[in-house]
């Protein structure tokens, strides 16, 4: 059954996709490339491809509820609830995309679909120690994580999202980490991963056409959106927290790698730039093909691991992926140099 949702949801968001686009493109609501340097396409391109992710994944929840392969451990008000928060999202987003809102107003929506969140109860409970054990969290801690949690991974793909294909790319991947990982005998959550690939099907549907060269872009609320769900996800039913880390580790390290450098610099954190990793990676030559390809790589890597390693082995390669990513940051970055200084020799 999981397999006819995934390819029907699939297919409702490749349709979806199409509606959208044409949408937008009639009310002009696009990205245009002029004025600002740091946008590699050349031509005004729709925003709110996101809004047909999300069309067709509660669509297809719906028929799964209906039809009670979700329900016995998620129910119902929590359905509602994360709807609601992505609701907040979309909303908020095509608002933005219509009228291009200061960051102050951009950033209330997210921190009212995280509230949502934290409020319903969704989880964690508690927290698996990686040197054995668990941590038992109380309600009030467990609000707060997850606050944060679905606040900064809604923040890690917002900042992904600079090169066609990557979030939703990145996004299906970690969904379909969670899908297999939720269907091992240790783990068995099956409603977990029905919500999981039928997410996983509603990003692939959209990554047909978000694939470069892009026909359509996921806009504020989609960039938003997919993280607050790979967020959820992670931590509904019991944490898989670590799982999602290791799948989106890199672009979440350098989130926080390129906040800090717009701190110490003193420039504002919303303001855009090309110092992160992916706009790197095109820097050192690479096209948009090859920089996306590598960074999916990279994700699958990491995601695979967590089906064969326990807590303490994750944690393990949590720190080597942080180091890979200090790595691939300093290397490039000297790329950068090299390239210029040899560009101004010339």
């Amino acid at each position: 059954m999981n397999i006819l949702l995934f390819f029907s949801t699939l297919i409702l968001s490749f349709l979806a996709t199409a509606l959208v686009r044409s949408i937008m493109r009639s009310y002009r609501i696009v990205d245009s490339p002029k004025g600002e340097k740091r946008k590699i396409h050349k031509k005004n391109i729709p925003l709110g491809g996101g809004l047909a992710i999300f069309v067709a994944f509660f669509v297809m929840v719906g028929v799964a509820y209906a039809f009670g392969f979700v329900g016995e451990r998620i129910s119902l008000s929590m359905l509602i609830a994360i709807c609601v928060a992505g609701s907040v999202l979309m909303g908020g987003g095509i608002l933005d995309d219509a009228k291009n809102l200061k960051a102050r107003h951009q950033i209330v929506f997210p921190l009212f679909a995280a509230a949502i969140i934290a409020c319903v109860g969704i989880g964690p409970h508690s927290i698996t120690n990686p040197f054995g054990g668990t941590f038992v969290l109380t309600s009030l801690f467990s609000g707060v994580l997850v606050f944060f949690w679905i606040f900064g991974m809604m923040f890690t793909t917002k900042f992904l999202d600079g090169l066609d294909g990557l979030v939703s790319g990145i996004v299906s991947i970690g969904a379909i980490m969670i899908f297999f990982l939720s269907r091992q005998e240790q783990w068995f959550q099956p409603e977990v991963a029905t919500l999981a690939i039928i997410f996983a099907g509603a990003c692939l549907g959209f990554l047909i056409w978000n694939w470069h060269p892009a026909k359509i872009f996921l806009g504020e609320g989609g960039s938003l959106f997919t993280g607050f769900m790979l967020g959820v996800l992670g931590i509904i039913s019991g944490g898989k927290i670590m799982t999602t880390l290791l799948v989106v580790g890199i672009p979440f390290f350098d989130v926080i790698r390129v906040v800090m450098m717009r701190w110490i610099k003193k420039k504002p954190i919303y303001l855009g730039d090309d110092e992160h990793l992916h706009f790197k990676l095109l820097h050192s030559g690479m096209s948009q093909k090859q920089a996306v390809l590598l960074l999916y790589a990279i994700s699958f890597s990491f995601g695979v691991t967590t089906l064969f390693l326990q807590s303490s082995q994750k944690l393990i390669a949590f720190a080597f992926l942080f180091l890979l990513m200090l790595l691939m940051a300093v290397w490039l970055q000297g790329s950068e140099k090299k390239k210029k200084i040899w560009q101004r020799n010339k």
